[in-house]
């Protein structure tokens, strides 16, 4: 078994990306429990209240933005959604963004009530939208990073080929080699480091995912008899926005077509839209560097009253 401790490799990933080495910086895990009696799990970067809040996608975790948090260097909460990471898992498969905004805004109300902006990749960026909307005091500027409400099973078909695998594997090294085929354009270093946040080992030495594998929309023909992905819903979200809007999209392959960007500017006529060269889905793993420049962007837009 692979030696862990969360964060033990947090030089490698400043290494990689080239960040001057500051040593340890403070960082801590923290627990949470909404009104619904579930537990909410989030990273804690820094000694004062968060200025930032980051929400990974679907089959992620807060771990997904650790090379983005060491770039920004400012106090920041990363978030483990329900059913990722160490946060509780909910019944029935039940992680609409709807469901996870109203579970993310506790959280958030708690831990980072002033925070001057939320980011929000894939399912979290959706989650994120759902906040800003029906959560404004919480939200004060808004990243997405490359997903709209116009995303569906064909534009994220990658992403679900890779997802709708084995739940369980005999080892760490096939859970590891699976991951390095379905994402050929990352570091094995970074992957490997990526695996180890997102996996655990289970009875008999066989591991398995942190995040909850049976989540209903990943396999049309599975168990729970789920409906395709359809998040069409969210675009009445998107127009009831009040706040600094900016939308990164991947330059390599996207989520996002031309008809999403075109539908999220004619309810958001000043929305800020960049596209990453180089990056695909997860811009904070593909280029996070250039994401954190990008972030550091919105933390300066203004705020119209």
């Amino acid at each position: 078994m692979p030696e862990y401790e969360e964060f033990s490799m947090l030089k490698e990933n400043a290494d990689e990306a080239g960040i001057p080495w500051k040593g340890m910086p403070i960082v801590k895990r923290e627990f949470f429990t909404t009104s619904e009696g579930f537990s909410i799990s989030g990273i804690l970067w820094g000694d004062e209240t968060p200025q930032v809040v980051l929400i990974h996608g679907g089959a992620q975790n807060a771990h997904t933005w650790d090379t983005v948090a060491l770039a920004l260097d400012v106090p920041l909460l990363a978030l483990d959604l329900p059913g990722h990471g160490h946060s509780e898992w909910r019944p029935k498969c039940d992680y609409t963004p709807f469901v996870l905004s109203a579970q993310a805004a506790e959280a958030i109300t708690y831990w980072a009530p002033k925070a001057e902006a939320i980011v929000g990749m894939s399912l979290g960026g959706l989650t994120a939208l759902c906040i800003a909307a029906d959560h404004p005091q919480l939200v004060k500027r808004l990243g997405i990073v490359d997903v709209t409400p116009g995303t569906d099973r064909a534009k994220a078909e990658p992403i679900i080929n890779f997802v709708s695998g084995p739940e369980v594997f005999e080892s760490f090294e096939e859970i590891l080699t699976r991951t390095i085929e379905h994402n050929p354009t990352r570091s094995e270093t970074s992957l490997r480091r990526g695996v180890l946040h997102n996996s655990h080992e289970i009875e008999d030495g066989k591991w398995s995912w942190r995040y909850d594998v049976g989540r209903a929309w990943k396999d049309k023909n599975n168990e729970h008899d789920s409906e395709p992905i359809d998040f069409s819903e969210l675009w009445n979200k998107v127009s009831e926005i009040k706040v600094p809007l900016h939308l990164w999209l991947g330059g390599a392959w996207s989520v996002v077509g031309d008809e999403d960007v075109e539908k999220m500017r004619s309810f958001q006529k000043e929305m800020v839209i960049k596209k990453v060269e180089g990056a695909g889905h997860s811009i904070q793993g593909d280029k996070p560097l250039e994401l954190k420049e990008l972030i550091k962007n919105l933390l300066d837009s203004e705020i119209v009253d």
